[in-house]
């Protein structure tokens, strides 16, 4: 019985360093999602800031004239 025990406890010991390995994948995936996430708002955001400077560039060249 000693052998059986033996095997049960690699077999239990390999799915959980297996199951560790997957939960570390998604959550390095889910993080780069994150990033890639917050890089979008961020140029988002810059789109948005060039925009508002440009339109008050152009009010203020109206205005001027």
């Amino acid at each position: 019985m000693g052998f059986i025990d033996d095997a049960k406890e690699t077999a239990s010991a390999a799915a959980k360093k297996v199951g560790r390995a997957v939960e570390d994948g998604v959550d390095k995936l889910q993080d780069k999602a994150d990033e890639a996430r917050a890089e979008a708002e961020v140029k988002r955001a810059e789109a948005e800031r060039d925009s508002v400077q440009k339109r008050n560039e152009l009010k203020d060249d109206l205005r001027d004239h």
